[in-house]
């Protein structure tokens, strides 16, 4: 009789082990193929452009600002008629800077939106829902103020369809499988 451990019987070696044990190994048939890059989906696509739209908007309120000047004295008078010719100005310079300030920050958040959202971060989405929930909240707050200026009210109606088409978008089954896709790679 043979010994078992030689000729065609042999006993294979142990299989390589320790950290680098898979250097032995044959490379996978996939190995060096980068996975087929995921489009924007036309959701997303409309979404992203929207987002833009957005800050265009909030960019056209912060110019159209130092037009409503007059208007803005005028709210300030008729709030307080108690109000000195220097207090009334005071007022009507920082609220038109803290419109445009505000302005300005929503541009940005926008613009950041737009940029996140289109690359697929999931994170971006519910950063986005969070801003069009209190978008849509404040906007229907500052419609039943009485400050509301025609311009006001058109800017908020505007403002509320976007927030609410953007967020519908986002929340589209394929827009949801590219955030899926995007979140794995």
């Amino acid at each position: 009789m043979s010994d078992p451990t030689s000729g065609p019987f042999e006993t294979p070696p142990p299989p390589p082990s320790g950290p680098w044990a898979s250097d032995n190994l044959p490379p996978h048939p996939m190995s060096g193929y980068e996975p087929a890059p995921v489009e924007q989906p036309s959701t997303i696509l409309t979404a992203v452009r929207l987002m833009y739209l957005g800050a265009a908007l909030s960019l056209l309120g912060v110019l159209l600002t130092f037009t409503q000047t007059d208007a803005i004295r005028d709210a300030v008078e008729d709030s307080d008629s108690s109000l000195t010719a220097s207090e009334v100005d005071d007022r009507v310079t920082v609220t038109v800077a803290l419109v445009v300030v505000a302005g300005l920050i929503g541009v940005g958040l926008w613009v950041w939106m737009a940029v996140k959202n289109g690359q697929g971060r999931s994170w971006a989405r519910v950063v986005a829902t969070v801003l069009g929930a209190l978008n849509i909240v404040f906007t229907l707050l500052n419609l039943g103020g009485d400050t509301a200026t025609p311009f006001s009210v058109v800017s908020g109606l505007v403002s509320l369809a976007l927030a609410a088409v953007i967020l519908f978008l986002l929340y589209r089954p394929e827009s949801t499988r590219f955030y899926d896709f995007r979140s794995r790679t």
